[in-house]
């Protein structure tokens, strides 16, 4: 992957290819990987950063989605388990078993509802469910783990169990489950592996470019435009993939046809630095639920507590950002699962906000909106091209709908599947040393010139794939550590900007890095950053100066109290809150 500005060029130079994927999530990433690992010629265009749109505001779990059976959504579920379980074994530095507790405050709650809801489609209001509505909904969700199952079964325990594993829990609990899911720990390197991953299977065929839009279409062309100088170009394919989730029907209107198909729901997180919180979580995800029949999750993760997640109805065009009220909302929840642990907005250190790609859904409650995926195909301008909008699709299943989505194009290319993604490690997944004995075995091998704690590190920031990152640290005699991002060392973020696509600061800070995440952005920590990695992106003082003021804006994007200290940047802020980045 190369920071020099040739992206665009090499789409302009060869203006065709046998597929054109339209939108750089997770979805789009993995159908451009799926199709480059069959031969085919693919090119792949992200209007803003690769994951900076919906797949940039997920809670950080890959998960069969326990209460989706309360909808019937069987088939869903069950694709879902087995996708956890495949993810665990080819996404091992990234992807990681995740035990989690649910209080239960309620025996019967739910048993009339439940049903009601199924045979409705998810109409009726939301009513809190009892522990044995839960319980027979974990009994179903350990069946479909069976085939090929890599996570203990679920556990009941009563109020004095609960306590003594877990003291700060609200007292006046009557029950917790205890069942196992995955962590996502960082989705947007896993992003990045998996783009990785596609450029190398299909060198000279597979080509992806970010801050590239799909503005318009020109007969079966799409017009292409970069972001970067404005310029233009007419690209050709037999398919166009429209994987820009929520904005998918903005982005088939851009190419000439209107389309009714989304519905999307905003998701809004926080991040909390809070010590004690971090310990009372006991290393696990807690998942409540509130009386309105509403999720909540508290999920120990990088040191911090992340807290989510909403589901509310969203225009597309309104600002997509972590309102107050949803942080009242966050924060009585806490409360009311661990009443003793006092939390405000000073332990806030970050927020973000994102739209789930869902269909639409007309009067049904948001919650319980199928989390299922389609593919709707239709003509662009005439016989000669065929569009293939994806519909829904969340990161547990990303390989599944990738597949889809790759066979329904073959199908229209009609090709056949050179191989299937379905045991084909990912990133830095393949050779990942999951015993302790090869894991201390893979840190002698590389601790060379770097010690073998920050080799360590290293391992486990970014799996195998380390080893290029350990080289190229090696390899840099100006390698220094950085006061303000002390995990992290200049000649690393020198490689990731010349390697990953890295257009901008905040692509680095908030998307190749977790320095967003942990609140480690301040104003000279952005300025450090972009100083240190000037030299590689080709910029002088005025354009790092501007790039630390952008990149601090953006992280702040998504929380509208923040006011930069300044108009001008609190007016970027409010820019960069309502960019549709993600189509």
């Amino acid at each position: 992957m190369d920071t020099e500005p040739t992206r665009f060029d090499a789409l302009a130079e060869r203006p065709y290819a046998d597929v054109l994927i339209v939108g750089g999530g997770i979805n789009g990433l993995a159908t451009f990987r799926d199709l480059a690992l069959q031969g085919v010629d693919v090119a792949l265009v992200e209007r803003g950063d690769f994951v900076s749109g919906a797949s940039s505001a997920s809670s950080h779990m890959i998960h069969g989605g326990i209460r989706y059976l309360e909808n019937g959504e069987f088939r869903l579920v069950k694709e879902a388990v087995q996708e956890r379980n495949r993810l665990l074994r080819l996404a091992p530095h990234y992807v990681r078993p995740l035990r989690t507790t649910i209080p239960i405050f309620s025996t019967f709650s739910g048993i009339l509802s439940a049903p009601l809801r199924f045979l409705r489609h998810g109409a009726g209001r939301p009513r809190e469910r009892g522990a044995l509505l839960i319980r027979l909904g974990l009994v179903l969700y350990d069946s479909f783990s069976r085939a090929g199952g890599s996570v203990p079964r679920h556990r009941f325990h009563g109020r004095r169990r609960s306590l003594a594993e877990l003291p700060a829990l609200n007292p006046e609990l009557s029950y917790t489950a205890t069942y196992w899911d995955a962590s996502l720990h960082d989705p947007e390197r896993l992003a990045v592996d998996v783009l990785r991953d596609g450029e190398a299977a299909g060198a000279g065929h597979a080509r992806a470019a970010n801050y590239v839009a799909a503005v318009d279409a020109a007969g079966s062309r799409v017009v292409l435009r970069d972001a970067v100088t404005g310029r233009e170009v007419a690209f050709a394919a037999s398919v166009v993939v429209n994987a820009t989730g929520p904005w998918t029907d903005e982005t088939n209107a851009d190419l000439g046809e209107r389309t009714r198909l989304m519905g999307g729901t905003k998701g809004s997180h926080i991040v909390l630095d809070h010590p004690e919180l971090l310990a009372a979580t006991g290393g696990r995800e807690l998942f409540f639920e509130n009386a309105d029949g509403r999720i909540v999750l508290i999920y120990p993760l990088e040191g911090r507590v992340l807290v989510g997640t909403t589901d509310l109805e969203h225009t597309m065009g309104d600002p997509i950002v972590c309102t107050e009220e949803e942080v009242d909302y966050f924060l009585d929840l806490i409360h009311q699962v661990l009443p003793a642990i006092p939390v405000d907005r000073s332990h806030i250190v970050y927020r973000f906000a994102g739209v789930r790609p869902l269909p639409g859904h007309g009067h049904v409650t948001p919650g319980f909106v199928s989390r299922d995926y389609r593919i709707e195909e239709r003509p662009l301008g005439g016989p000669d091209a065929t569009v293939l909008s994806l519909v829904g699709g969340k990161w547990t299943t990303f390989r599944a709908s990738a597949e889809s989505v790759a066979d329904r194009a073959l199908a229209v290319l009609a090709r056949p599947r050179l191989r299937s993604t379905k045991d084909v490690p990912i990133g830095g997944g393949k050779g990942y040393p999951v015993t302790p004995r090869d894991r201390a075995r893979w840190i002698a091998d590389h601790a060379r010139r770097l010690s073998a704690a920050r080799v360590a590190e290293l391992l486990d920031r970014y799996g195998t794939v380390a080893a290029d990152v350990i080289a190229a640290i090696e390899a840099d005699p100006a390698d220094a550590a950085l006061a303000a991002a002390p995990a992290y060392s200049t000649a690393e973020l020198r490689h990731l900007a010349r390697t990953e696509h890295v257009v901008h600061l905040d692509d680095l800070l908030m998307r190749r890095t977790s320095l967003a995440f942990v609140g480690a952005v301040t104003d000279a920590a952005a300025a450090a950053i972009a100083a240190a990695i000037a030299p590689a992106m080709g910029w002088d003082a005025a354009t790092a100066a501007a790039e630390a003021s952008r990149a601090v804006a953006r992280v702040h994007a998504a929380d509208p109290t923040w006011n930069g200290g300044a108009t001008g940047r609190a007016k970027e802020a409010d820019r960069a809150a309502t960019d549709p980045i993600g189509r």
